[in-house]
């Protein structure tokens, strides 16, 4: 019983050290303290970050899942590019996935989903006045996955944490280039605002039509800054 308990304990510490690994990572990644085209050397992350070799591997390969970090042969694993392809791929997934998310959502919302995203959709209004940008992406996060949530589709809710994760990334590309993250913030939280009043008034058509529009307008900033 003992062993089985300190085998029980010393998994949940190793997840516990590779979430923590990826956590920090993914913070690093896409707030681009880590550059597009850094090496990621394991001996250089485990001094830097003081985690063991087990936890930043498991890390690492989350991230390449998610597509933030890339492996080539001879190179090792490094953090993907930001060009004109890999924009495109992102925004032709997510133009498969979030669209079609707040439709569902408006279809099938219940009360108190609705009114949880309506209490984001105030918080992420605030944070704009307060000038808070950590604050806001975090805000933007909880509504793409409480939209997911009211879509009620078990495989939407799973793959975008992973792919919001690539948004956040060219929000903070945007805003190192421009300066202006006032505006940026207040594009997104337009559409926020589109969509929930859409999923409020259960009208599927007019909320994904609010999805769709604004990702048509961050495609074509994101490739006018590239």
């Amino acid at each position: 019983m003992i062993v089985s308990e300190l085998v029980h304990n010393n998994e949940a510490a190793g997840r516990s050290l590779g979430e923590h690994a990826y956590q920090l990572l993914v913070k690093m990644i896409t707030r681009l303290e880590l550059e597009p085209g850094t090496a990621l050397a394991e001996r250089n992350l485990i001094d830097q970050l003081k985690i063991g070799r087990t936890p930043i591997r498991e890390a690492l390969q989350r991230l390449s899942v998610e597509g933030l970090v890339c492996h080539l042969p001879h190179r090792g694993m490094y953090v993907c590019e930001i060009s004109e392809a890999k924009v495109r791929h992102i925004f032709e997934f997510r133009s498969m996935i979030d669209a079609p998310m707040a439709r569902l959502a408006a279809v099938r919302a219940g009360e108190m989903q609705i009114h949880e995203l309506e209490l984001i959709d105030n918080e992420l209004v605030a944070s704009i006045k307060q000038g808070d940008f950590e604050t806001f992406v975090s805000n933007d996060r909880r509504f793409h996955e409480s939209l997911a949530a009211a879509s009620q589709n078990i495989h939407i809710r799973e793959v975008v944490p992973r792919i919001f994760n690539q948004q956040v990334r060219l929000m903070f590309f945007v805003l190192l280039k421009t300066g202006d993250w006032d505006q940026l913030a207040r594009n997104h939280e337009e559409m926020a605002h589109s969509v929930i009043d859409a999923v409020a008034r259960h009208q599927g058509e007019e909320a994904e039509l609010a999805v769709r529009l604004c990702l048509i307008r961050q495609q074509r900033e994101i490739f006018r800054l590239l």
